[in-house]
């Protein structure tokens, strides 16, 4: 299978430069001219999809080397770009800014290479003339497999600014392809965790995308961004299929006995050290018509499980391959949302609890005690539970004061310190999401503590920046701060389904 989707990869020397605003501005723009739009973030981040997929009526997706592995990076993409007329790719802090100690890692330039996509560099012009010239020309020639194809000068002050800016660049041998004057209408709110979520601000996120798309109309060549972006390398294979995936995905390795108090112990079990499998090099298996277990012996095709997925203002992160799994698996999804329903859809058998921000909403969240109670019999039950960050938070004793659901004996409160990073892990206790000893990489981004961090049976081993447990395995509950690619491990929505089935 060819590959042949226009595309461009937005990028910038560092955080803060503007490629949101260009990003957003772009995919807006070209919809609005009856284009098929793709939007594309490159790393975990869960709020600039957010904004994407207002701008171009698609599901925002991630492209992350670190957590699903540099072999999914086109897949993915060819499966959320299929159909389209244009893909755009949000890149992730600097050009070059990749996973710490990792060399170029999850880096934008490594996603642009394996994408084989031109780079469009977003300037922030705002305190220099022609010193741009030089750091676009370092930027240009500092990976020569990557291709920075043009620069869109961000936060220009005046007509002359902008003469002395292009005068600069005409030697440097990179077209400017946008020059975009300061606009604080495009502005959009920030706090401790970065942009507010466009679910939490609807209406005003609509206008600050429509004001990106205008921004960019006036100031981009829009017919010199698509001829660039069709000049995009062809890639060959195929794309990620949700339902191929699942079908085919190995079963879970074996418990590893004893895992929780290696690691304490500071000895590296050896699934510790190992590397997670290829894909390419696991061992063909017949694939199976429908998912393990949908088919009973008596009765034929069994009901699928319902499995409740929270959303609402309070739980906007989450990966859209999550459900997809889930339904390929086949689970029946639903949504619920924590902030407004006092009882969970009926026929609930399993819960996915994802990132967000309860800390900003605990008093509402505490308000609506039917729906806590909802959910504490459900996990007390021994209902499979998968939560991650904000729902390890809702599933506290309590959050900044406030009583939450209580299913874990644990209190939870806001922290002047961030945490945040990658993470490579190893479950370290049998839970509804993977046995003991299977290998995951994660991220952590959170401004929130709880205390103990880790129960009798921690979900996670983590390796790195330090060694520690981490988590929460009880009854059917998996809890952590932990944000994982299911992606990567297709097996764990397989297994979860399959204890929603059985529980």
């Amino acid at each position: 299978m060819v590959i042949s989707v226009p595309r461009l990869v937005i990028a910038a020397p560092s955080s803060g430069s503007g490629k949101t605003t260009v990003a957003t501005g772009l995919m807006a723009a070209f919809a609005s001219r009856g284009l098929s739009v793709s939007p594309h973030k490159v790393g975990p981040d869960y709020i600039d999809p957010g904004y994407h997929a207002l701008a171009t009526g698609r599901v925002g997706r991630n492209l992350d080397a670190y957590l699903c592995g540099t072999e999914l990076i086109a897949p993915l993409f060819a499966h959320g770009a299929h159909g389209c007329d244009l893909a755009v790719v949000e890149g992730v802090m600097g050009l070059y800014d990749g996973a710490a100690g990792e060399g170029e890692l999850a880096s934008t330039a490594q996603v642009a290479k394996l994408l084989r996509a031109p780079v469009v560099l977003v300037v922030d012009a705002s305190s220099q003339s022609r010193s741009v010239a030089a750091l676009v020309h370092g930027f240009a020639s500092w990976d020569p497999e990557v291709r920075v194809a043009g620069v869109i000068l961000n936060k220009v002050g005046s007509s002359r600014h902008e003469e002395m800016l292009r005068e600069a660049l005409d030697a440097s041998g990179v077209p400017v392809l946008g020059c975009l004057r300061r606009a604080a209408q495009v502005d959009t709110p920030a706090r401790h965790l970065g942009l507010v979520p466009v679910a939490e601000r609807r209406s005003d996120a609509v206008d600050a995308v429509g004001a990106m798309a205008e921004q960019v109309r006036r100031g981009c060549d829009l017919d010199a961004l698509y001829a660039l972006a069709r000049g995009a390398g062809e890639l060959s294979g195929a794309a990620w299929d949700a339902a191929e995936v699942v079908a085919s995905s190995p079963p879970p390795p074996l418990s590893s006995p004893k895992l929780s108090a290696s690691l304490e112990q500071g000895g590296p079990p050896s699934t510790l050290g190992a590397a997670p499998p290829d894909p390419r090099h696991r061992p063909e298996r017949p694939r199976p018509q429908t998912p393990d277990g949908l088919k009973d012996r008596g009765t034929g095709l069994r009901a699928a499980p319902r499995i409740a997925v929270a959303g609402g203002a309070a739980f906007t992160f989450s990966y859209a391959e999550h459900a997809e799994l889930l339904t390929a698996a086949g689970a029946e999804v639903v949504t619920f949302d924590p902030l407004r329903d006092e009882q969970l859809p009926d026929g609930t058998c399993g819960l996915v609890i994802g990132g967000g921000f309860p800390e900003v909403y605990a008093p509402e969240l505490s308000a609506n005690e039917p729906l806590r109670k909802a959910v504490a019999e459900l996990a007390f039950a021994g209902a499979p539970v998968a939560a991650e960050c904000a729902g390890l938070l809702y599933l506290s004793r309590e959050l900044d004061g406030q009583p939450m659901c209580g299913v874990l004996d644990v209190s939870a409160r806001m922290s002047e310190r961030l945490t945040l990073g990658y993470r490579d892990a190893v479950a370290v206790s049998d839970s509804a999401l993977a046995v003991a000893g299977t290998r995951m990489r994660g991220h952590e981004f959170h401004r929130t503590v709880v205390e103990p961090g880790a129960g009798a049976a921690p979900a996670w081993g983590v390796r790195a920046p330090e060694r520690r447990v981490e988590g929460f395995v009880q009854q059917g509950v998996h809890a952590s701060y932990l944000h994982t690619h299911w992606a990567s491990r297709p097996g764990v929505a397989r297994r979860f389904v399959e204890r929603c089935r059985t529980s």
